[in-house]
C-alpha cells in the first residue's frame, strides 16, 4: 500500500487513469435511491434490435469483424462486478456495454482488466471501449473522447456506528482508503485534505492507495483504516449488502456526469454516441438505472465530455 496526502505532479498517462469514479468539487447530491441489492445476472440487451443510424456510423472493420471489445475492472459493485459464479460480468456497466453492442448489432466481448490500466489499453487500441464510471477530467479529454452516460458522487463509508465519529466536513486526521488510480485518490481526496485540514492547520487526511474497493472495506470492516472514500453508487451497496459492517456518510460530494471513453479521435466514437443515445431513449435504460437503484442518477444526452471542475 501506499500514503498520499497531496496531489503530486505526474506525466500525463499516469495523470488520466484517475478512476472511473466519478466526481468533483464539494456539492450534495440529490438522488441516487437503493433498492435492495439483488444479482441481476440476466442479459437486458436480449430482444434488442439494432439501431439502424448508428449501425450506418460503424467503421467498416469493426463492422467486419462484428465484436465490441469492452475492457471493465470487475471489482466495483454495483456498477461493474462479477456474478456469484464467478464468471458472469454484472451491474449497471455491463448493461450498459451489452446495450451499446445490441443497438450497433455487435456481439459484445468484456475483458476484465485492472481500472488503472485501461486508458493504456485504449490507447494501444487492445479495446474499443470502456463503460467504467469514469470521471472527465481534463486531463483525460487530453487522450481519450469521452461520453456522458450517468451521474455519480463520492462519498465514506465507515466501520458500523463510525467509531470515529466522522463526517463529510470533519476528515482531518482520518486515514481512508482509496482505490489506486481513482479520481478519490488523484483529485479529490487531496482538495479536501487541503481546502478543510492543511489550509486551516488542522491533521492531514492520511491516504491509504489499494488495488480494490474490496482491498478497502476488508481494512474499514478490520479497523485498520478510519473509512474509504469512493463512489457513493458502490459504497450505498455495501452497505445495503452488510448492514452490520457499514455506514456512509452524508451527504453525497461532487454528484458530476461520468463517461464511457473510447481513444481520442477514434473512428467507432460516432457509431457509439449515437447508440447510446439510442439507448437512453429507450424504456431499457430506465430498466438498468433502477434495477441497480441508480434511479435519479440517469442522463437525458449522451453528450461529448466536459471537463469537471477543479
Amino acid at each position: 500500500m501506499r500514503v498520499k496526502t497531496a496531489l503530486s505532479a505526474v506525466v500525463l498517462t499516469a495523470a488520466v487513469t484517475m478512476t472511473a469514479c466519478t466526481t468533483e468539487s464539494p456539492a450534495p447530491a440529490t438522488g441516487g435511491g437503493g433498492a435492495a441489492p439483488t444479482e441481476h445476472t440476466d442479459d437486458i440487451s436480449v430482444g434488442v434490435q439494432p439501431d439502424p443510424a448508428a449501425v450506418a456510423l460503424l467503421p467498416a472493420a469493426v463492422k467486419a469483424k462484428g465484436t465490441l471489445v469492452a475492457a471493465e475492472d470487475l471489482t466495483s459493485p454495483p456498477t461493474t462486478f462479477m456474478a456469484s459464479d464467478n464468471k458472469t460480468p454484472i451491474g449497471f456497466n455491463p448493461d450498459i456495454a451489452r446495450l451499446i453492442a445490441a443497438k450497433l448489432g455487435l456481439k459484445l466481448e468484456i475483458k476484465n482488466v485492472k481500472f488503472d490500466v485501461i486508458i493504456p489499453g485504449l490507447q494501444g487500441n487492445r479495446y474499443d471501449l470502456t463503460v467504467s464510471t469514469m470521471g472527465t477530467s481534463a486531463e483525460r479529454l487530453k487522450v481519450l473522447d469521452m461520453i456522458d452516460y450517468l451521474t455519480n458522487g463520492s462519498t465514506v463509508a465507515t466501520a458500523h456506528g463510525n467509531p470515529k465519529h466522522l463526517s463529510m466536513d470533519s476528515l482531518c486526521g482520518a486515514t481512508l482508503g482509496v482505490q489506486s488510480g481513482t479520481t478519490q485518490e488523484l483529485k479529490w481526496l487531496p482538495k479536501l485534505n487541503q481546502e478543510n485540514c492543511v489550509s486551516k492547520g488542522k491533521d492531514p487526511i492520511k491516504a491509504v492507495a489499494l488495488p480494490s474497493v474490496s482491498d478497502a472495506l476488508t481494512q474499514v470492516a478490520s479497523r485498520r483504516i478510519d473509512g474509504v472514500f469512493y463512489d457513493a453508487t458502490s459504497l450505498n451497496w455495501a452497505k445495503a449488502k452488510q448492514p452490520n459492517a457499514f455506514d456512509v456518510l452524508q451527504p453525497v460530494l461532487n454528484p458530476l456526469p461520468v463517461a464511457i471513453a473510447l481513444n481520442l479521435d477514434s473512428p467507432l466514437t460516432p457509431a457509439v454516441q449515437a447508440a447510446l443515445q439510442s439507448v437512453i431513449d429507450s424504456p431499457k435504460y430506465a430498466e438498468a438505472l433502477s434495477r441497480w437503484g441508480f434511479d435519479g442518477l440517469g442522463v437525458k444526452t449522451a453528450a461529448r465530455s466536459k471537463p469537471q471542475p477543479k
